[in-house]
């Protein structure tokens, strides 16, 4: 199996930003976590950040036919990006996004994903175990 995982923009500053909401814990901290659970499933990952929609779009384009599942956290992207959303469901790879905050228990304006009308699964308000979850979950589920 073969994932990609996907950070949208501002994750590259957890443990630097609003600690109270995201935690102290830095993005190294997330991409170790994720790398270990992937070697020890036998799962082959890749890890991608960019705080740049269209960047984002085009690897999810990329991914078509390469990866078998996409766990994403599209962060502020969640609530704006009807382009990501076209992306997943163009290349219509089996999709879990992930959020570390609970964002239903946000401000109004997150509390909608635009991300959620395409993936099989949305896990919000768990930490850095939601990527773990995720990735349970596709290997779980993808056929």
């Amino acid at each position: 199996m073969k994932l990609l995982v996907i950070n949208g923009p501002n994750l590259n500053l957890l443990g630097v930003r609003e600690k109270n909401i995201y935690g102290s814990q830095n993005f190294d901290a997330l991409i170790d976590m994720i790398k270990r659970k992937c070697d020890e499933e036998g799962i082959e990952v890749e890890l991608f950040q960019s705080n740049h929609e269209g960047v984002i779009v085009d690897k999810i384009q990329q991914a078509y036919g390469v990866f078998d599942g996409i766990v994403i956290n599209p962060a502020a992207y969640t609530h704006t990006s009807v382009a990501i959303l076209d992306a997943l469901k163009a290349v219509m790879i089996p999709t879990v996004e992930v959020h570390i905050s609970d964002i239903s228990q946000r401000e109004e304006f997150r509390k909608f994903s635009y991300v959620s009308l395409y993936a099989s699964k949305t896990i919000a308000g768990h930490g850095f175990d939601g990527y773990i979850e995720a990735i349970d979950w596709l290997k779980n589920n993808i056929k």
